[in-house]
């Protein structure tokens, strides 16, 4: 799959497209149905299956700090998309100037100069351009001018409600994985590269694996319990807590993952540094806390260790068992 960061990038070879635009966040059953119908127009017409995208997501420039949790970061993003069969992906930097594009602006010079769509896929809710003027009526109306082709999808619907990364963001808050797993066709997961924590872990007996967060917000709040994945692990089972540890004053948002029986065959955990994981959410255990000290936090982490056992125990959701 090609990449292509920035309208800037686009050039000759990367024209001749079916096309869908969207934030695709979460990659879920309805983006999945989408892409299926994309990938089988273009396959159709011996054309480039291509999904526009943005960074960051329109909600995240217009008011960051009220915009919803990601369901994925851009590296997830652009594997899944590439996993479900697209061609090529253009980002679009979402900036001040972008936002400014009238909708005729934005059909010239993206869908007909840039990447000269013959065929376009869109919900016909989408609203496009500056003062959102642009409309699936309007794409119509310049696709007849242009000379491409633009169609709607299909709603997708999961137990009589529609699938959405709302619906999405909503099972999980509820702590129900079972549903979120439903709605996104695999269980809901967060990737990140290992970093170095605070230690803090090791004082209690309990090291944990520090990933990487790069996101504004996070989905999820408190204990779980998880299966880690890359680095050589292959479902491995953890108990994982996310949040901004209020008992040692932390300041920012972690992952942070106790991997159960785990013997890295002396290499160590400390060989885990900069490697690449993904973690898998299946259970949830417990809200975080703030506990009076590193005693009362160690009693309780130990309980979170216990309950993440015995979940797998009688599951069987563990290393080799799924």
């Amino acid at each position: 799959m090609r990449l292509i960061r920035g309208i800037h990038n686009l050039r000759d070879r990367h024209r001749g497209c079916v096309a869908t635009i969207g934030n695709f966040d979460g990659v879920h059953q309805g983006h999945q149905r989408i892409l299926d119908q994309v990938i089988a127009e273009a396959r159709r017409r011996g054309l480039k299956a291509t999904v526009m995208l943005f960074e960051p997501q329109p909600q995240e420039f217009f008011a960051p700090q009220q915009a919803p949790a990601r369901l994925m970061s851009l590296r997830d993003k652009l594997i899944a998309l590439r996993h479900a069969g697209v061609d090529q992906v253009l980002c679009v930097r979402f900036d001040e100037r972008f936002r400014s594009l009238t909708a005729e602006a934005f059909v010239q010079s993206l869908l007909v100069d840039g990447l000269g769509v013959e065929y376009l896929v869109v919900g016909d809710d989408f609203r496009f351009g500056c003062g959102r003027d642009g409309d699936f009526a309007y794409l119509q109306q310049a696709g007849g001018q242009f000379g491409f082709a633009v169609t709607d999808t299909a709603t997708c619907e999961i137990h009589g409600e529609r699938v959405s990364s709302t619906r999405v963001r909503a099972a999980l808050s509820a702590g129900d994985f079972a549903l979120a797993e439903t709605l996104l066709g695999r269980p809901f997961a967060i990737s990140g590269r290992v970093r170095h924590g605070d230690k803090i872990g090791r004082t209690l007996d309990l090291p944990t694996v520090n990933l990487a967060l790069k996101r504004l917000h996070s989905p999820l709040a408190g204990v779980f319990a998880v299966t880690v994945t890359g680095a050589g692990l292959t479902d491995q089972a953890g108990a994982a807590n996310m949040g901004d540890r209020p008992t040692v004053n932390g300041t920012e948002n972690r992952l942070e993952v106790h991997l159960l029986d785990y013997n890295d065959a002396g290499a160590g955990k400390d060989s885990l540094y900069d490697k690449h994981l993904t973690v898998a959410f299946r259970h949830y255990v417990r809200a975080e806390e703030k506990f009076a000290d590193l005693d009362q936090l160690k009693t309780a982490i130990w309980q979170d260790v216990k309950a993440v056992r015995d979940y797998f125990e009688k599951t069987g959701l563990s290393k080799t068992g799924l």
